[in-house]
C-alpha cells in the first residue's frame, strides 16, 4: 500500500464509488460478502487498492495546502515542477494563530517586527504524488489557496 487505507467514514462517503470499483474487477455484492467472510486477507487488500486510487485521484488535484500552527504558518503551492512555500513565523508566543484572536492580532500586524517571512521552493522527488501526500501527513489541509494568493503579492516578486 502506497498511501493509508481510508477511514471507515471515507468509505462509507466513497460507497458507491467502491460499488463500482468492484464492479470493474466483476465482483459482484454476493461474492463481495464472500471474500469478507472467507478470505479477508484479500477482502484487505482490495479496501488497500481502493484506497490508493483514491488517493491518488485527489493527490494529482491537490495545488495549495496550508499547515498552520500556534507560531508558524506554512503555505504551499505545489506547482507542476516545484513546490513553493510561503512560511510566516511568529516571534512572540503570546500570539495563537490557530485562535480567532490570534489570527485578528496577526492580520493587524502583519508587518510588525514579530511576524517574518520566508520563502522557499523545492523540486520534487521521483513520486510528486508521495510528496505531496506527506505534506498532508504532516498536518497539511487542501485549500483553494486564498492565503497563498494574499501573501503571494505581499512577499514574492516573481
Amino acid at each position: 500500500m502506497k498511501y493509508t487505507r481510508l477511514t471507515k467514514e471515507q468509505f462509507e462517503e466513497l460507497h458507491q464509488e467502491f460499488i463500482n470499483f468492484l464492479a470493474t474487477q466483476s465482483i459482484t455484492a454476493e461474492e463481495w460478502a464472500d471474500i469478507k467472510a472467507n478470505k479477508p486477507e484479500v477482502a484487505e487488500e482490495e479496501l488497500d487498492v481502493f484506497s490508493d486510487l483514491v488517493w491518488e485521484g485527489v493527490l494529482k488535484k491537490v495545488v495549495y495546502l496550508e499547515h498552520i500552527s500556534p507560531q508558524q504558518m506554512h503555505l504551499f503551492h505545489l506547482k507542476e515542477n516545484e513546490m513553493q512555500l510561503i512560511a510566516i513565523k511568529l516571534t512572540i508566543d503570546t500570539v495563537d494563530l490557530t485562535t480567532s484572536e490570534g489570527f485578528s492580532w496577526f492580520r493587524e500586524n502583519l508587518l510588525s517586527d514579530e511576524v517574518e517571512f520566508l520563502t522557499a521552493s523545492k523540486a520534487y522527488s521521483e513520486d510528486k504524488a508521495l510528496d505531496k501526500f506527506k505534506l498532508i501527513q504532516q498536518g497539511g489541509v487542501i485549500t483553494k489557496g486564498d492565503l497563498y494568493k494574499y501573501f503571494e503579492k505581499l512577499v514574492l516578486k516573481e
